[in-house]
């Protein structure tokens, strides 16, 4: 199946067509909760912009400033869900061997408990 705007589950939430409860909003992004959370909070920061991957983000589309603008709001987004000073982490899985499901740009961002793992 080929990844477009059209049969995109977040185009459709980040559209309103989908509704979903947004903690974030901005001119780039929406910050939404995850509906299979693996945390105790487990929120998705989805561009709005139809991006399918991280590699297409830089490989294809040359938007700059969108990594560090997402990093920005990704920790604001922490710090007011009071996960600062404790802690969080974030994911993006890159294409199907990589874990990518859902093929729109996003970035998990886990935290609210010990988030123990191999990528200390």
């Amino acid at each position: 199946m080929e990844h477009t705007a059209d049969n995109c589950i977040f185009c459709k939430i980040v559209s309103g067509e989908i509704p979903a409860e947004r903690l974030h909003e901005d001119d780039k992004f929406i910050c939404i909760r995850d509906v299979r959370p693996q945390a105790k909070v487990h929120l998705l920061l989805v561009t709005k912009r139809h991006i399918p991957s991280l590699d297409e983000l830089y490989a294809k589309t040359g938007a700059p400033g969108v990594g560090e603008a997402a990093l920005e709001v990704a920790t604001a987004v922490a710090r007011k869900q009071g996960l600062l000073p404790g802690g969080f982490r974030l994911v993006i899985n890159t294409g199907g061997h990589g874990g990518q499901t859902v093929f729109h740009l996003h970035i998990h961002l886990l935290g609210g408990n010990d988030l123990e793992g191999t990528f200390g």
